[in-house]
């Protein structure tokens, strides 16, 4: 597993919204923001309750997953000041996740990150694993 450095780190822990990169069977990309947690192990992201326009185990970066489990997050940080900007761009591996203790903490972990998720449950609704493997980054500063 890669290892974060600690602006990395604080990078990931701050930030809000990542960029899920993903790539079908035929070799077509595709990018989604996202929510999500990191454990200093892994980073989940759900298949939440918001609306989507498919059953959630049929979204396209599921299937994705199940044809190239091969993913990129990126996770940056913009101002004004681009003296700040940064970013930091995690590769690696993922995997639908649907129960067990990892499934569990991954929704204790988006739960406690996200307030939201008072009135948007998680519990039954699958997450997206993702263990890092390589870690990229870039900051102006």
């Amino acid at each position: 597993m890669a290892q974060l450095s600690g602006w990395e780190l604080e990078l990931v822990l701050t930030g809000r919204v990542a960029y899920l990169a993903t790539v079908s069977g035929d070799g077509q990309p595709s990018v989604v923001p996202v929510v999500y947690a990191f454990d200093g192990a892994r980073f989940v992201t759900p298949l939440d309750g918001k609306p989507k326009r498919a059953d959630p185990l049929q979204l396209r970066r599921v299937r994705d997953l199940q044809a190239n489990p091969r993913v990129a997050l990126v996770i940056d940080r913009y101002a004004e000041e681009w003296g700040r900007l940064a970013w930091v761009q995690v590769r690696g591996t993922a995997a639908v996740v649907t129960e067990g203790a990892q499934y569990d903490a991954g929704v204790a972990l988006l739960a406690a990150r996200y307030p939201q998720y008072a009135a948007v449950p998680l519990a039954g609704r699958p997450l997206i694993a993702i263990t890092p493997r390589q870690v990229r980054s870039w900051r102006a500063s």
